[in-house]
């Protein structure tokens, strides 16, 4: 199937903590315990699909190539994955990926969006100490109880309003919905539905794991090439701000309707309310 002159993309991952930050990473790191010859992975794009121009690392702003040409050569029976944090959330990236190979599955690792959100605004503080508080952030009018569905952070994680353009371009059975929270609890089992979606023997299994108490989240015992266990890393796992209640039980029913939507898209219940 692979043409030497011309890599062939066989899986593409994108992630959305859904959307940016959780599970995507440390997944493709658990990819690495397949031999190369099952499976390579590729540097991220840069969000080369979702703009008008293809960035690569180390290249550059290369608008004369297309995705296709910076990929690497796919040998016969190799998957090539490649992940970058903002596809599932970009209005442009199913239809430019499609135009590249409509056979390419995808991989989206999901949670709760109102854990997602606050995960969200958790990293932003890390960076940026003195912007608002969550509570002045997530409403237009507090008085009002409306939700302000501009602030990325909010708007990501109505996921059903992202994925229906995405089967504008894909069938559903070409994409995976990995849940983020049983990606901690289980996570050989979770990615062992992976392994089973991409066609691959389950190698990975629980015997490649221990829970580590101190962030959180469980590590690999042993990556590829090294010889110490992989945990991730000191960006995962922050403590998160304590937020008002009544704020957190809002959007609780603001996302409940598009998580029923969801969970009727995905044919999967994700149990987050």
């Amino acid at each position: 199937m692979a043409n030497p002159k011309s890599p062939v993309l066989r899986c593409w991952v994108g992630q959305s903590k859904g959307a940016y930050g959780t599970g995507s990473p440390a997944k493709a790191k658990k990819c690495k315990m397949y031999p190369s010859k099952a499976m390579q992975l590729v540097t991220p794009l840069a969000y080369g699909f979702p703009g008008d121009k293809v960035i690569a690392a180390g290249i550059g702003s290369t608008p004369s190539l297309s995705e296709r040409d910076l990929m690497p050569r796919t040998l016969e029976g190799q998957i090539t994955m490649e992940k970058t944090p903002s596809y599932f959330v970009t209005k442009e990236a199913p239809a430019r990926i499609s135009s590249m190979s409509k056979g390419t599955k995808l991989i989206v690792v999901v949670r709760d969006p109102v854990t997602r959100a606050i995960s969200d605004y958790t990293q932003t503080l890390s960076k940026k100490p003195d912007i608002p508080t969550f509570e002045s952030l997530t409403f237009k009018n507090r008085t009002t109880g409306l939700i302000d569905t501009s602030w990325s952070a909010i708007q990501i994680g109505i996921y059903a309003k992202h994925l229906e353009n995405w089967l504008l371009y894909f069938p559903i059975g070409q994409i995976l919905f990995v849940s983020g929270e049983r990606l901690i609890s289980d996570p050989a089992g979770e990615l062992g539905r992976v392994q089973d979606f991409l066609g691959l023997k389950r190698i990975i299994t629980d015997k490649h794991f221990y829970f580590n108490k101190t962030k959180g989240f469980p590590c690999l015992k042993k990556a590829e090439g090294s010889s110490k266990p992989h945990c991730l890393g000191k960006t995962k796992g922050r403590t998160h701000p304590d937020i008002d209640q009544e704020v957190v039980q809002r959007l609780r029913d603001f996302y409940r309707p598009f998580n029923m939507k969801f969970y009727q898209m995905t044919g999967q219940d994700f149990g987050w309310d």
